[in-house]
């Protein structure tokens, strides 16, 4: 999925497509994957990643399942997984380094008309949040939840693995 532009540029990275199923209610948001995921076309695939062994944990499945499984885990829990962004320029997997003029965001619009279940949208860190806010929001006219959470990321080490099961434990619990 890592791609490279005519002109040689190895930084344009292309996301992957939305993970949903029909009665998603929780839709949660990262930016751009990262280096590995990339590689891998994987949500989340670096290892030490928090968000499989958090989702597992607040699910009750076992993290070390298979790709597909796991995503069928997210689904069964009625949690789809996306990015904000569908394109940009981003040499390494930092959401720092991600060039603000190259930025391509997702069709929200259309996604959201396809899950009109979704009621809560969780940010997988600040870059992602900030992005859906500026460049998302201003063009939807659907009501919606938003909750930031600390990102799953290795580079985001200053929340503990606790502290980040915490919050996000809370955030992926819908009460009907």
């Amino acid at each position: 999925m890592h791609t490279a532009q005519a002109g040689g540029n190895n930084d344009q990275v292309q996301g992957f497509a939305p993970v949903a199923g029909a009665g998603a209610r929780v839709l949660v948001l990262g930016s751009m994957p990262g280096v590995a995921s990339l590689r891998q076309g994987r949500y989340y695939a670096h290892p030490r990643n928090a968000f499989w062994p958090i989702a597992a944990s607040v699910f009750g499945f076992d993290p070390g399942l298979d790709y597909e499984q796991r995503l069928q885990a997210l689904q069964v829990a009625r949690i789809a997984l996306w990015d904000v962004l569908q394109a940009c320029e981003r040499p390494g997997s930092l959401d720092a380094d991600i060039r603000g003029d190259t930025l391509v965001a997702n069709d929200f619009a259309a996604f959201l008309e396809r899950h009109p279940a979704i009621v809560r949208v969780c940010f997988n860190g600040a870059k992602a949040a900030a992005l859906y806010r500026r460049h998302v929001l201003p063009g939807l006219a659907v009501p919606l939840e938003y909750v930031d959470l600390p990102s799953t990321s290795p580079a985001h080490a200053a929340a503990s693995f606790e502290r980040k099961l915490a919050a996000w434990s809370k955030a992926l619990t819908l009460t009907d």
